[in-house]
């Protein structure tokens, strides 16, 4: 893994970080330089988020002649890793909140509706709006679907009431559970943290919102007339065994209570109590806050097109995808790249940067008749907050191996104020120049 004009100091580091050069320091591929293909391709692309509009912008610019059109009725573009940042009550909601006009390339068609049906066998999408769309390739970048109703008495319109937060639900949901988070940590009482059994965006966001609820009660002085639990949906808290050890450690140094293979089935908000089932059979926890993160799953769209995994994920609807190749298994003009692209890691805007190139260069391959050995590897990157100006910076791969872009620099496993900085200031930077498909 090479990545060139990293600094070799941290003074050096610094000093680029402060400079604005970011886009270039973060982990990523930089465009290569390609001679235009010619074609009259016909491609849709079903989503105009993070790798929707990073695959727009690169394909267009690759490919001379294609029709490339997207497919998203969402006229607002959110930068999804910054709603952590609101919650904590770091950023204002408008953070997170653009255009998706401003990303678009000139020359793609845009299509602001979303997507009804998918035919991979006629090789066509009908469109909420009524339209049929035929495709000589298509890519799946829809994100996912955040399965509020999964939770027995949730639903988005409790988030900001009675105690009850959730972080992923957009930006002002993101305001809204840190007016919670705020209260509760002025008062004291039980916070609840817990995270679903289904694939999910951002796996260490919840643990990365316990860690700051701790350090707002710290800070207010109110921790000792509190609880904080953790309620893991397995016998882990993190996927990778080294990391996994690490915030076990933190988590007990910290005087969490962790309870294991609980998975949060049903909420009253009028008892504020959460029910979860568990081996020994169902259990109810009091809260006086709590984090909810619902079940998740694919869009509907993709969940009844037979293209998804039936045999690994039943019932989330990920897209069945070579987790290497990121082609469709059985449909090979189809590619899947973000959240609902069937592979074992990968749910981050982090593995989107990687997988963008992927997709890129294994459909252009495809388009004029060759090959390409550019594959994903698996990486994720995980900015994980432990406190209010201390993360760690954990990248890893499918093999759970770490991977560190900076080694020698930032040590994953220790908590840096760099890593902080990585996360509060460079990573949007590099977000969104991968948008625009430069990097």
């Amino acid at each position: 893994m090479d990545f060139p004009d990293i600094p070799t100091t941290r003074r050096a580091l610094l000093g680029a970080l402060a400079a604005g050069g970011t886009a270039a320091l973060l982990p990523g591929e930089a465009p290569a330089q390609h001679r235009a293909v010619q074609t009259s391709a016909n491609i849709v692309i079903l989503g105009a988020g993070a790798a929707g509009t990073a695959l727009a912008n690169r394909l267009s610019a690759r490919l001379d002649g294609a029709n490339i059109t997207v497919i998203d009725p969402r006229q607002r573009h959110l930068y999804q890793p910054g709603f952590t940042l609101i919650a904590a009550g770091l950023k204002p909601s408008g953070y997170s909140v653009s255009q998706t006009a401003d990303w678009l390339p000139r020359g793609v068609t845009w299509v602001e509706a979303g997507a009804a049906a998918i035919d991979p066998e006629a090789q066509n999408v009908e469109t909420t709006d009524g339209q049929t769309l035929a495709y000589d390739y298509l890519i799946l970048a829809t994100g996912l679907e955040l399965n509020y109703e999964g939770i027995e008495g949730m639903s988005r319109e409790l988030i900001g009431q009675n105690g009850i937060g959730s972080v992923y639900a957009g930006p002002e949901e993101a305001a809204a559970t840190w007016r919670e988070m705020d209260r509760f940590t002025e008062e004291g009482g039980v916070g609840l943290f817990s995270r679903p059994a289904t694939g999910m965006k951002c796996a260490g966001a919840p643990l990365k919102y316990t860690f700051l609820t701790d350090h707002y009660l710290r800070e207010k002085g109110n921790r000792s007339r509190s609880e904080i639990i953790y309620a893991a949906h397995s016998d882990t808290l993190f996927g990778v065994p080294i990391v996994n050890e690490k915030v076990r450690m933190l988590y007990a140094d910290r005087g969490f209570n962790t309870v294991y293979n609980h998975v949060m089935t049903a909420i009253d908000p009028g008892r504020k109590v959460a029910t979860f089932a568990t081996p020994e059979g169902d259990v109810e926890i009091e809260y006086d806050f709590t984090n909810v993160i619902p079940p998740m799953r694919a869009p509907a769209a993709i969940r009844e097109s037979g293209l998804s995994w039936e045999d690994r994920w039943v019932g989330q609807g990920w897209a069945e995808v070579d987790q290497y190749t990121l082609r469709h298994a059985r449909y090979p003009n189809v590619f899947a790249a973000g959240d609902v692209a069937g592979v074992p890691k990968g749910k981050t805007a982090a593995s989107v940067k990687w997988q963008v190139p992927v997709v890129e260069d294994q459909l252009v391959a495809q388009i004029v008749g060759d090959t390409t050995d550019h594959i994903y590897s698996g990486y994720t990157s995980c900015p994980l907050i432990t406190r209010v100006g201390r993360a760690m910076l954990i990248e890893f791969d499918y093999n759970n191996n770490l991977v560190p872009s900076f080694p020698g620099l930032i040590a994953p496993l220790e908590e840096l104020w760099i890593s902080w900085l990585i996360k509060e200031v460079a990573l949007k930077a590099t977000y969104q120049a991968m948008l625009r498909g430069r990097a």
